[in-house]
Order: C-alpha cells, then sequence, then structure tokens
C-alpha cells in the first residue's frame, strides 16, 4: 500500500513537472495567505512562490519577487478572480536623478516559466522619456494622462520626473504580458494605475500593477 502510494506520488511530479501542492499557508503577521500561494516549502503550490516580511513589530507584509529578484510589496491578493496587485516601484528623489526603484533591473520582469503576468487592466505612466519614444505608438502628447500626473502628483516636489517627456498606455494583450521596461535610451521611471478612471481626481487612481494568475492544474 505505501509503496503503491509513493509511485502514484513519483509519477504525479513525472506528469506535472513539480511536488504535488499541499494545504494553505498559515497568515503572515495578521494577512491571510490564500491557496495556493506559498511562503515556504511546507505549503501551498511551490509555483506561486511570495515572501512574507514579518519584520515589522509582527506586521506582516507579503512581498511577490521579480524574474530578476526586486521584492515588489503586495497590496491585495483576489482569488476568486485570480488577480493580484503589486506597488509600483519608488521614484527616486535624488537631485536630477528621475528613476524607479528597480532602475537597475530594467524595471519588472516576470518569470515567464511561472503562471504569472501583467494583467491588460493596467495603464502605465511612463516618465523621463528620451526622444525616440516620440516615433513609438504610445501616447506621449500633451494630453497624455502622464501630464495629468505629472503635474498633480509631483507638484512641489523636488523632482527630476516633473519635466521632460512622458508618456502612457494601456497594457494590452498585443504587448508582451511579462514586462514593464525602463532603460537608458527609451523612459528611465514608470508608475501604474488599475483600472483608471480619468475624470477620477489623479490622488484618488489605485495606483498599482495588477497581475493575474493561472489556476493549478
Amino acid at each position: 500500500m505505501v509503496l503503491t502510494f509513493f509511485v502514484l506520488m513519483l509519477m504525479n511530479i513525472i506528469k506535472t513537472g513539480h511536488v504535488s501542492a499541499l494545504g494553505s499557508c498559515p497568515k503572515c503577521g495578521n494577512v491571510e495567505v490564500p491557496y495556493p500561494f506559498s511562503t515556504d516549502d511546507t505549503c501551498g503550490d511551490s509555483r506561486y512562490k511570495i515572501y512574507c516580511n514579518n519584520k515589522n513589530n509582527g506586521n506582516g507584509i507579503l512581498e511577490f519577487k521579480s524574474a530578476e529578484g526586486f521584492y515588489y510589496k503586495i497590496l491585495s491578493i483576489d482569488p476568486s478572480a485570480q488577480r493580484l496587485i503589486i506597488s509600483p516601484p519608488d521614484l527616486v528623489q535624488d537631485g536630477d536623478t528621475c528613476q524607479t526603484s528597480d532602475f537597475s533591473l530594467q524595471g519588472l520582469r516576470l518569470d515567464e516559466h511561472l503562471p504569472f503576468n501583467v494583467s491588460t487592466r493596467n495603464t502605465v505612466i511612463l516618465l523621463n522619456c528620451s526622444d525616440n519614444l516620440l516615433r513609438s505608438p504610445l501616447n506621449c502628447t500633451s494630453n497624455s494622462l502622464c501630464r495629468v500626473f505629472q503635474d498633480k502628483m509631483l507638484e512641489g516636489k523636488n523632482n527630476a520626473c516633473k519635466g521632460g517627456l512622458c508618456c502612457h498606455y494601456l497594457k494590452d494583450s498585443h504587448m508582451t504580458s511579462y514586462v514593464i521596461r525602463v532603460r537608458v535610451g527609451g523612459c528611465t521611471a514608470y508608475t501604474s494605475v488599475v483600472d483608471i478612471r480619468p475624470e477620477d481626481p489623479v490622488e484618488k487612481w489605485s495606483y498599482g500593477i495588477e497581475l493575474q494568475w493561472l489556476p493549478p492544474n
């Protein structure tokens, strides 16, 4: 009987390429960790790995790690819709520098072998862009939503991101769904808004990067 069990387990590993999923993980501080997410090797599904930062006086913070090793705070998880929202990277406030904190890694890149992708409900706002972007299909006009962001959200700040060319685009199905890129010669900073309502005040926009996932097999 025991031998039969291990044979079936081995066949499942060979078939699916991973060990069968375990039960749900315990809370991260006071934060629920819904299945199939895994915060360690003893729970959840290892393909849905997230990280529990429980160093802030016991108030847990869940984090999502990009393919390049950058950690993004998880703002919310909706298991029924199979979506989670991570916090955009910080804008670096350093004199004439306009970069996001993940600039050295060229922005956000997801591991294409994992079941996550960037959803089509994200409006990406690019800042400090080169003139090369004027030849792109992105909206870099004076009517771009990025201008509203610059004028309102960066008002009164000593921030190089406030000036210069900016653009925005809606992440759609024709674009790669694993990358939000920043680089020298393109744009060096970005933020993102989920399910944007342009008529709403800028400070009430839902800032975040929405990811969606495929359900476990």
